[in-house]
């Protein structure tokens, strides 16, 4: 076996690493609910977080895993069950087909592969949850890192009506997403990407790990992160874009630029630039070495971030 499909298979393996949450410091809640439901022909599933003592009309954040992660033990990744006992919202983990999401490439994913309408499946979540479980109409957010990343930047192009701000991490828009990404009101992106990520680039092409090819390269090219933000700001109607350097907390390689443009109807797009981080979620654990996955930036905690910024925003 060459050094290459070491390597390779080696960066496959990360990816499963790092969307399971392995080694986070983050304990699964254990009041988390599994909850069933037909749709398209399958039985799909979500957990959901509802911490005690949260009332009706509760915001709900959707967290979408990566290819290769799964709904339960991306509770462990992120920490947002604990930031929703304290901030008073609802989790939710919508499970994906064979650990994928059919984010607009295609065969590049298991889900896309397989022809799964995961758009219609997150649509009728969102109805439950707003019928069964109280949910606020009008604060239900999306997030996710890698595919569930890509995933979620097409939701905000096609569910724009039930979501009311998005917060990619390490996935652009996928290309064959953008001709039909139209949205019924400004939709407010903050996005979050490592310069030197070596799975999902930077600048745009195919995403060099992928479900749908066995943890080989992808076909569907992802656009630049640029090219991205400038499509929402275009969206959106925003005007000019302000750059700020976020001061540096601690020597890790990294540095943060915050580009920040406000846009009609008090919405916002936003970008947090990593430089020299990598394909990671920030202020999580470095799960497998830099060399294969890039470095994981502690300058700012991610979850703190994202909550942050959907929280400013309603439909």
């Amino acid at each position: 076996m060459t050094i290459a499909r070491v390597a390779a298979g080696a960066v496959s393996v990360a990816l499963l690493l790092l969307t399971a949450g392995c080694g986070h410091p983050f304990a699964r809640a254990t009041d988390d609910v599994t909850v069933s439901f037909e749709y398209g022909g399958l039985q799909r599933q979500y957990l959901i977080h509802r911490p005690a003592g949260v009332g009706a009309r509760a915001p709900a954040v959707l967290i979408f895993h990566g290819g290769g992660g799964t709904a339960e033990t991306m509770t462990n990744s992120v920490g947002f069950d604990r930031l929703a006992d304290t901030e008073g919202f609802v989790a939710v983990y919508p499970v994906g087909y064979e650990k994928s999401w059919s984010d607009g490439r295609g065969a590049d994913t298991k889900a896309g592969a397989a022809g799964i309408d995961d758009i219609g499946f997150v649509s009728a979540l969102i109805d439950r949850i707003i019928a069964q479980d109280g949910v606020d109409a009008d604060r239900v957010y999306a997030t996710g890192i890698s595919n569930g990343a890509m995933f979620t930047q097409d939701l905000g192009c096609r569910l724009s009506d039930k979501l009311a701000a998005i917060t990619p991490v390490a996935g652009p828009l996928p290309a064959a997403d953008e001709s039909s990404c139209t949205t019924t009101h400004p939709l407010p992106v903050l996005e979050i990407h490592g310069t030197a990520d070596p799975i999902v680039p930077y600048d745009g092409g195919p995403v060099r790990v992928t479900s749908g090819n066995h943890g080989g390269s992808g076909s569907s090219p992802v656009l630049s992160v640029d090219a991205t933000q400038q499509l929402w700001r275009t969206r959106d109607g925003c005007g000019p874009v302000l750059d700020t350097p976020l001061p540096s907390t601690t020597d890790d390689g990294t540095s943060v630029t915050i580009e920040s443009a406000d846009c009609v109807n008090g919405g916002k797009v936003q970008l947090y630039s990593i430089t020299g981080g990598g394909h990671t979620w920030p202020d999580g654990p470095q799960y497998l070495p830099a060399a294969l996955v890039g470095k994981v930036s502690h300058q700012f905690d991610a979850t703190q971030v994202i909550w942050r910024f959907l929280s400013a925003f309603h439909r």
